[in-house]
């Protein structure tokens, strides 16, 4: 075929393949076909088929923290996107770049309103940053070129193109586009530095960091600041990735429970914000604050997620003469292997004596969770990636694209039971591509976060409906023979002994290997 009677769908490809757009997550369907085709035909993407559309969406997330780097999703009209939308608010939160590609139906086929039509544009409007139809075969590649350039916008941004099927297999015509140099992120002004430098000079100060800020040279240079100032470094409760461990500079997560978190938050009389936002309760509770910050205290932004945050965390750094000042960073502390019943105290201290090195943590644990960050400060050198915008069913989907973006990594999802089974079908996919993940499910046979929240807001004791709706029990879940159905080794362990055993067994592995891990009720204490 010549290169101007290519169709549209070809031409998309072949755009993504020149912008070195190099995987893409797909659930594709009658719609799509013709896009599965060309890349059948265009050599340069890697396709990896999720079962769900929610598990895509995530893996896109997660690939995005780890690489910097856009992948495409391949999803089928409006329903599709929908089974999407979970994990697409996590990646917006996030700050993740994606490039959405969402088939709809020929445009003469709309106005017959077909089963499947739908609003494909309105679903997609609160959870993109941006938004097109590519309508016509000959504007493709500069659609999708554009689409490329609005996710790569700094930090990174939801872009979903709508495509439909004469679009896709109409003749594109000339199907070369260029995709405008990536944007840099903004500098920040003299006047903001100045104004945190005042702030933290003033004294009873927390430097709050997100986003880009806890890693690399910011991160360095905040804990440059820290020292010379006496500072202290907070993170918000989530946050898309973290460089953790030995050797790194620690950084103390505000609690997510709000009283935890007034507590946390009640010294300090000066807020300075780096890519973070201002400290905010999950929740509205009965007679508590959403604003989490100390009455009076001061909340001065020194820069945004979207800015350059290395360079004015650096620029911070000299304004408070710490430019030449070394960072305290943590020193390796390995606990022992702790044996016997299995506690939360426990479980975390296997998870940090067994950690091997550069490797990327996703947390979705949860109740389970909340003290493993703390225990985990001097373990080898690690990432620690949250969910930004607290959508359950994030985890698996979400190392699923680490796993792809960083082959090199182990990887290791820490897993509520409850939210695992969202987005189970995200182990097909480990499996299908010898995805080295290492997953910890936590068997608690409950909601226990909700327990929780029922009692935060003060609703009384629960009764007998309210406790089988925040169980997980009749039946009780079998994650060891759910993931062995979908080609995933998997063991149980009762004990710190055996989850020890199991942990290693999974560190060691090449591929996913699951573990369940049974809690007793009274380890949640």
């Amino acid at each position: 075929m010549h290169v101007n009677t290519i169709p549209g769908s070809e031409a998309l490809a072949r755009t993504l393949v020149a912008s070195d757009v190099r995987v893409c997550f797909a659930n594709p369907g009658t719609s799509e076909i013709h896009f599965v085709n060309a890349l059948d035909r265009v050599e340069g993407i890697r396709c990896v088929l999720a079962l769900f559309e929610g598990v895509a969406t995530g893996a896109a997330d997660g690939y995005y923290r780890l690489s910097g780097e856009p992948a495409a999703t391949l999803l089928h009209l409006g329903p599709g996107l929908a089974n999407g939308l979970a994990n697409l608010h996590n990646a917006r939160k996030a700050r993740s770049g994606i490039i959405n590609v969402v088939g709809e139906h020929a445009t003469y086929h709309l106005a017959l309103n077909a089963p499947l039509t739908s609003d494909i544009h309105g679903v997609a409007r609160p959870f993109s940053d941006w938004i097109k139809v590519a309508d016509r075969p000959e504007r493709v590649a500069q659609d999708a070129a554009e689409a490329i350039a609005a996710a790569r916008r700094p930090p990174g941004q939801i872009a979903t193109l709508i495509l439909p099927a004469d679009a896709a297999w109409g003749p594109a015509g000339h199907p070369d586009a260029v995709v405008p140099p990536r944007a840099a992120p903004r500098r920040v002004d003299a006047d903001a530095v100045e104004a945190a430098a005042r702030a933290l000079r003033a004294g009873k100060a927390a430097l709050v960091l997100g986003g880009a800020a806890l890693r690399g040279r910011a991160l360095a240079a905040a804990g440059r600041i820290a020292d010379k100032t006496g500072c202290k470094l907070l993170c918000e409760n989530l946050n898309a990735r973290v460089e953790r461990g030995a050797g790194r500079v620690p950084v103390a997560r505000i609690p997510y429970v709000v009283d935890q978190a007034l507590r946390a938050l009640a010294p300090f009389r000066q807020l300075v914000l780096a890519g973070a936002q201002a400290p905010v309760a999950f929740f509205a509770y009965p007679d508590k604050p959403s604003l989490l910050a100390a009455e009076g205290a001061v909340i001065t932004p020194l820069a945004a997620a979207e800015d350059d945050l290395a360079a004015a965390l650096e620029a911070l750094a000299d304004a408070v003469g710490a430019a030449a000042t070394p960072p305290v960073t943590a020193a390796l502390d390995l606990p022992a292997l702790p044996s016997g019943r299995t506690t939360l105290d426990g479980v975390g201290a296997v998870i940090a004596a067994l950690l091997p090195d550069n490797a990327v943590v996703i947390d979705e644990a949860l109740t389970s969770g909340r003290s493993f960050g703390a225990q985990t400060i001097g373990a080898r050198p690690h990432d620690w990636l949250n969910s930004m915008g607290g959508s359950i069913g994030f985890g698996l989907p979400l190392a699923v694209g680490a796993a792809v973006a960083a082959p090199d990594r182990k990887v290791i999802a820490l897993e509520g039971d409850g939210s695992s089974m969202y987005t189970p079908q995200a182990l097909w996919t480990m499996a299908r591509e010898n995805l080295d993940v290492t997953i910890v499910v936590f068997a608690n046979r409950a909601y226990r976060i909700l327990q929780g929240e029922l009692a935060g807001v003060a609703a009384g004791p629960p009764g007998e409906r309210a406790r089988d709706m925040l169980s997980l029990d009749r039946p009780t879940l079998d994650f060891v023979g759910l993931a062995r159905a979908q080609g995933v080794e998997a063991g149980r362990a009762e004990d710190l002994d055996g989850f020890a055993r199991e942990l290693a067994r999974g560190i060691a592995s090449s591929g996913p290997y699951l573990i369940e891990l049974a809690l007793p009720a009274d380890a949640m204490a």
